[in-house]
């Protein structure tokens, strides 16, 4: 990482000028398949990348069509000698965001790279994946990867494979199921249906973008002539953040959802703000989205040159689908100098003549105590929903917490510390955090929502 700030800016001027992009991904091994593995995080595929031969993270986001490039970390400067401004805009109620195009050398993964491609540069630093998944996050690439190859997605493995579409061959399978994709300005969309209402079956035909850069199970966008309602059990929530600002909507659940041969009962579902998703409306056939929660349940199988999918059931195929018990969103913000002491031995003295107890060989220690000052991570309260268990216990936005249950989480990653906040429903949560300069002692049960 210390050698990003040098390299980016050899990146940046080093390009003379826009160039569209002449080859397509090859695998650079010379055989016909590459593979690449994968962390999970909150549903999320996390891919490692080389840009001009410096090691990167991007989402793998089929939801997307160019790649593009965040700012860097606080830190990290980024020098840009600009070819062409532009304006991006997507989901959230804000404004659009500067942007400028150019073209790295080359965009490798693992076994897989392409040169002179074009990619999008964010110039707003609050644009940061990072704080909210707990690793980093330099940007995200989607449609330039999936229609080189068949690209197959193992979530129980975490592994990628980027089959040559020419060479590839459909094995036998009686337990999947092949879906035909449409696409529109080169996203994946998918016809499927639910039963949003109890006692309903699934028969309102949705059309679905398919997002793997979405955490979520589903989103769908309120339409009272195509019987899409919020049900009326649900609450209110932070859905997530979008390039163009904060999503903020409605959560419940569907009755049923059905995808090929698959039916889920009660799916998590979202139903964003109208102001939000106004951009993404400009398609007016889209009914909303399939995310990450989904598609995880699957070992999925994306094949653009032949527009369709193959899903077949995975390891994580039939796991609950669980609303956040607490109420708690956390982020990693930055690092935090804790004290330690330290009970050093410093000195051992030996007598070997008698005492007044009559004995041999008395041995004296003396210990001395040092203080040592280290830097550990902080664990924010991002968000915390209106009347959870977490917010009626009286913890805030803003919070650090120091230890749950006793278990101290500064040395933890994100995704353990989440972990540490979920569990079965009426479980007690002991929660000590930091307020300002004070240490505040939380307790609450973990309540299932709807």
């Amino acid at each position: 990482m210390q050698l990003i700030k040098k390299h980016i800016i050899i990146l940046l001027l080093s390009v003379c000028g826009i160039v569209q992009a002449q080859n397509d991904f090859r695998i650079v091994t010379g055989k016909d398949k590459g593979s690449v593995s994968f962390q999970l995080i909150n549903n999320l595929i996390v891919i490692p990348v080389e840009i001009n031969g410096v090691e990167m993270s991007f989402l793998l986001d089929s939801g997307v069509n160019k790649p593009i490039l965040f700012s860097l970390n606080p830190g990290d400067s980024l020098s840009i000698e600009q070819k062409e401004r532009i304006q991006l805009r997507g989901l959230g109620s804000g404004d659009a965001i500067d942007a400028v195009r150019a073209a790295s050398r080359t965009f490798k993964v693992n076994d897989i790279e392409k040169r002179n491609m074009e990619i999008y540069i964010i110039l707003d630093k609050d644009i940061n994946m990072s704080t909210r998944l707990g690793v980093p996050i330099h940007g995200i690439i989607g449609y330039d990867i999936f229609k080189d190859f068949v690209v197959e997605i193992n979530y129980g493995t975490k592994k990628i494979k980027f089959y040559d579409p020419e060479s590839y061959t459909y094995k036998d399978c009686k337990r999947c199921t092949d879906l035909p994709l449409t696409f529109r300005n080169n996203k994946p969309y998918i016809d499927v249906a639910v039963a949003i209402h109890e006692q309903d079956e699934p028969d309102i035909p949705v059309k679905l973008l398919i997002d793997s850069g979405g955490s979520d199970a589903l989103w769908l966008f309120e339409e009272k002539e195509k019987r899409i309602s919020v049900p009326e059990k649900n609450f209110e929530d932070f859905l997530g953040r979008g390039l163009s600002g904060s999503i903020y909507g409605t959560r419940s659940r569907v009755n049923k959802f059905k995808i090929g041969d698959f039916v889920f009962d009660n799916a998590k579902v979202a139903f964003p703000d109208s102001t939000a998703i106004t951009y993404v409306k400009n398609f007016k056939e889209r009914n909303g989205s399939i995310g990450g929660e989904i598609l995880k349940r699957f070992k999925v199988i994306f094949d653009y040159g032949n527009q369709k999918i193959r899903l077949r059931k995975g390891k994580y195929f039939s796991d609950p689908f669980h609303y956040n018990m607490s109420g708690i969103e956390l982020q990693h913000n930055g690092m935090r100098v804790i004290k330690e002491v330290e009970k050093r031995n410093n000195s051992i003295h030996t007598n070997y003549g008698r005492n007044a107890n009559n004995k041999v060989g008395e041995v004296n220690v003396v210990f001395e105590h040092y203080n040592k000052f280290s830097l550990v991570k902080a664990y924010e309260i991002a968000e915390i929903r209106k009347n959870s268990p977490a917010a009626l216990a009286g913890l805030k936005e803003g919070d650090i917490i120091v230890s749950i249950n006793g278990n101290v989480v500064d040395r933890l990653s994100l995704s353990k510390v989440t972990g540490m906040l979920q569990g079965r429903e009426n479980k007690r949560m002991r929660l000590k955090v930091i307020r300002g300069k004070s240490v505040l002692k939380f307790e609450f049960r973990l309540k299932e929502v709807l």
